[in-house]
């Protein structure tokens, strides 16, 4: 199988100096969001660079072999490969990857990098034109699907459509993770370079309620006394 090749590309550009501070980056210890991930210490631009290498070549078993890594790069490498692929391929292959990603999800999907990089160019892409009752479906699940479902809708704001985004924010709006209120904030905020007037009224109903770190993320785009305002209701509250 190329995943082989794949891996050992991979595992041949270690640094365990970067390792060790990826792992306090993406908060690998006990109890912490990314418990147990494990990393080689590679930059980006090379895990990139391996899967524009190997991707005409990487079969959905591939695929599935990198997402079931212990490496947290190798497995950030087989979501870029699912990018590439996906931009070139039929409705079944894409269909086939659509699946592999919402089986893998919580398991191989599993921190937020691995998360926000792919989900809008897979996730949002596929669902776009079709029914979108799985993101619903996500939103009910755990850190990694909500944020999923989420994330996902980046797509369908890119072609400026704002219903999805919109209501799950108000699915998720009070959610205390960490991880989902800049996640929820961060939707916000891209909602209202679509339609400010919408993130206007959202806020308006929920700003007083909604944790402080989600209305932040989704005031960034704002100007000073507006910003302030919202944050008021907040502290009012």
């Amino acid at each position: 199988m190329i995943s082989h090749s794949i891996e050992q590309a991979l595992l041949r550009q270690q640094n365990p100096a970067d390792a060790l501070f990826l792992q306090r980056f993406f908060k690998t210890g006990v109890g912490q969001y990314g418990e147990g991930d494990v990393f080689l210490g590679i930059r980006n631009p090379q895990t990139r660079a391996v899967a524009k290498d190997y991707y005409k070549e990487a079969t959905i078993d591939d695929i599935a072999a990198l997402l079931s890594s212990q490496w947290h790069e190798v497995r950030l490498c087989a979501l870029v490969i699912m990018m590439h692929q996906y931009k070139k391929a039929n409705e079944s292959h894409k269909k086939s990857l659509y699946d592999l990603y919402m089986h893998t999800i919580g398991g191989g999907i599993n921190n937020w990098d691995l998360v926000d990089v792919s989900c809008p160019h897979i996730v949002g892409a596929y669902l776009y034109d079709k029914n979108r009752q799985d993101l619903y479906t996500l939103a009910q699940g755990g850190l990694w699907q909500k944020r999923v479902s989420i994330i996902s809708t980046f797509y369908f704001l890119r072609n400026g459509d704002i219903t999805d985004t919109l209501q799950l924010a108000e699915i998720l709006v009070h959610e205390q993770h960490d991880l989902l209120q800049k996640a929820v904030g961060w939707s916000l905020r891209e909602l209202g370079k679509v339609d400010g007037t919408v993130l206007d009224t959202f806020l308006d109903q929920h700003a007083a309620n909604m944790p402080r770190t989600m209305l932040r993320y989704s005031l960034e785009k704002y100007g000073k006394e507006k910003r302030l305002y919202y944050m008021a209701l907040a502290t009012a509250e």
